[in-house]
C-alpha cells in the first residue's frame, strides 16, 4: 500500500513538471517570435520612410518620422495575432536616421491552483540606418 502512494505522488509530480515546462516554453517562444518580428518590422519601416528627395539633394540619409510610425504600425498589425500590444516610439531622429521602439504584450492568463497569472513581455529595439560604401 505504501509503495502505491509513492507511485501516485510520482505521477502527480511528473504531470506538474510537464505543465510548468509547457507554460515556460509558451512564454519564451512568444518572446522570441515577437523580438524578431519587431526587429524585422523596424528595419523595413525605416527603409520605407527614407526621404529620397533629401538624399538626392544633399547626399545624406533622412527618414520621415510620421511615415516611419505609420509604416511600422501597419506592418506590425499585419503580422500579429489578436492580442493586446502597446507600442511606444522613443527617440525617433530623422537625420541621422535612428529609432527606438518598445513593444509590450500581455500573455494569456494562466490558472494555477485557482490563481490567475499573466506576464508582460517587453521587447525594445534600437535601429540606426546607415549608408554603406560611401567615404
Amino acid at each position: 500500500m505504501k509503495e502505491t502512494y509513492w507511485g501516485y505522488w510520482l505521477i502527480i509530480l511528473g504531470v506538474f513538471v510537464v505543465v510548468i515546462m509547457m507554460l515556460i516554453s509558451n512564454i519564451t517562444t512568444q518572446n522570441t517570435e515577437e523580438y524578431y518580428l519587431v526587429k524585422e518590422v523596424t528595419e523595413a519601416a525605416m527603409v520605407d520612410a527614407v526621404n529620397y528627395g533629401y538624399y538626392r539633394e544633399y547626399g545624406e540619409l533622412k527618414i520621415d518620422a510620421e511615415k516611419f510610425m505609420e509604416s511600422f504600425i501597419r506592418r506590425f498589425a499585419q503580422n500579429v495575432s489578436l492580442n493586446t500590444y502597446y507600442i511606444s516610439f522613443y527617440g525617433v531622429y530623422e537625420a541621422p536616421p535612428k529609432v527606438s521602439v518598445k513593444v509590450t504584450s500581455k500573455t494569456r492568463s494562466f490558472m494555477v491552483a485557482g490563481d490567475s497569472t499573466s506576464f508582460d513581455i517587453v521587447n525594445k529595439v534600437d535601429g540606426i540606418l546607415e549608408l554603406m560604401g560611401q567615404e
